[in-house]
């Protein structure tokens, strides 16, 4: 069986399975729940001034049959006092010594604060920190939250001033609601991060009641943005992560987030570059013991694959994720449809008909009977038909052998600049 434990800026965990800073970490009942049922690792609900919290506070959102397909929430910071939350995360760090226990902070953007409450946290031994720059509403009045997260100064700043006074490795959470999140993560390395993890939630509005015209959630009639999580956010997760991973500016760990909700989910984000992943949303859906089908369904595919660790995996698709300019021009697939498995629901011709490429015929067979075939040779390999189809197996994207060399866009202008003179190769 393969090794899943992993080191993530020398914060170490019996497998890369961590609960993200959220209402499942809120207590020490709750987390001493989730590390006996199998979880590596915890980041206790982002600590700070006790605020109030208001209900209602979370929505979801459904989709084509599938309860929380994502998730809103207006909740605060913890809105426990400071020592109880203190003498919890004491209490399940002796009780749980080989578990990670990270505290995630929020504060007023000065230097005493960080110092006062770092020093506070690590007392109770806490293995790490990690300083929430991404939550992205409330608090923002004070310059805390995504207020300090979306400018690069205050983050390489706050994450300066956290480690001067922390012996604990600092992760810095960062929020997607920024152009450009490897702005913000260059700026946490500059400031001496550790780590980094990515993606805190994304301003969003679930949904508004056409009956009442109240916002979901609502209180008492008024509503506010939320953040926004679960397996939606997914792909826009994916993809900070590995943009940060390919960046040789951002050269430390990352703990990735984001609409991980099984094992594939998790394999994905550390492909992508993230040496552990934290969980929220799915637990919040399904409970703790989730967990357990994670590291079991971890275990097989490193076992088939042939790996000994888990950390064999931490960014191995990073290389082949690319700009699109160093994408080849020249490579092809087409879509082939096997008639004997085509239900002939025909949605791959609509679909190519009325927004695609027009390359799919509705043909008549010796019998009459309807059959449908694509014309390769229009065919420009977009996927779409094999998207729509609901019969697995029924449309094929195959391969098209080249006989030209791979030419990327990149190539191509170089190529068309030097035959005009507007560029000499040799000096290019």
């Amino acid at each position: 069986m393969a090794e899943l434990r992993i080191n993530l800026a020398g914060i170490e965990s019996p497998n890369p399975f961590w609960l993200a800073s959220a209402p499942p970490t809120n207590s020490g009942y709750q987390v001493q729940r989730a590390f006996e049922a199998g979880w590596g690792g915890a980041v206790w609900k982002t600590l700070g001034d006790p605020i109030l919290n208001v209900s209602s506070r979370f929505a979801a959102v459904h989709f084509n049959g599938q309860k929380v397909a994502g998730f809103n929430n207006i909740e605060l910071i913890t809105d426990r006092p400071l020592e109880v939350n203190l003498r919890e995360i004491y209490e399940t760090k002796k009780r749980f010594p080989n578990h990670a226990i990270i505290a995630s902070l929020m504060v007023e953007p000065k230097q005493e604060k960080w110092h006062e409450i770092v020093k506070r946290v690590e007392d109770v031994g806490v293995d790490g920190l990690e300083l929430n720059f991404g939550c992205p509403h409330g608090m923002a009045e004070r310059g805390m939250g995504a207020a300090s997260g979306q400018v690069p100064e205050l983050v390489e700043k706050q994450t300066y001033w956290a480690k001067e006074m922390a012996k604990t490795p600092v992760i810095v959470k960062l929020t997607p609601n920024i152009t450009d999140i490897t702005v913000t993560a260059e700026a946490a390395v500059n400031g001496g991060a550790d780590a980094i993890s990515m993606i805190n939630t994304i301003n969003s509005l679930a949904g508004v009641d056409i009956d009442t015209w109240n916002t979901i959630p609502h209180v008492a009639g008024k509503g506010a943005h939320g953040g926004y999580c679960g397996p939606a956010v997914k792909p826009i997760a994916l993809n900070m992560v590995g943009e940060c991973a390919r960046n040789s500016r951002i050269n430390v760990p990352i703990s990735g987030i984001g609409g991980i909700s099984n094992w594939k989910d998790a394999v994905e984000f550390m492909l992508m570059g993230a040496t552990g992943v934290q969980v929220c949303t799915a637990a919040m859906h399904h409970g703790f013991r989730i967990v357990e089908d994670m590291i079991d369904g971890l275990n097989n595919y490193l076992d088939e694959k042939g790996l000994t660790s888990v950390m064999d995996l931490v960014g191995k698709s990073v290389p082949k994720y690319s700009d699109w300019g160093e994408l080849d021009l020249n490579y092809k697939v087409v879509a082939r449809i096997n008639n004997d498995v085509c239900i002939k629901c025909n949605k791959c011709h609509i679909s190519c008909e009325d927004t695609s490429h027009q390359c799919i015929d509705l043909l008549k067979d010796a019998n009459g009977n309807s059959q449908l075939k694509v014309r390769e040779e229009d065919c420009v390999g977009c996927n779409l038909c094999s998207i729509v189809c609901p019969v697995e197996g029924a449309i094929e994207m195959l391969e098209v052998p080249s006989e030209l060399p791979p030419m990327t866009w990149n190539e191509h202008q170089a190529v068309i600049g030097a035959a005009s003179g507007a560029i000499d190769p040799v000096a290019k």
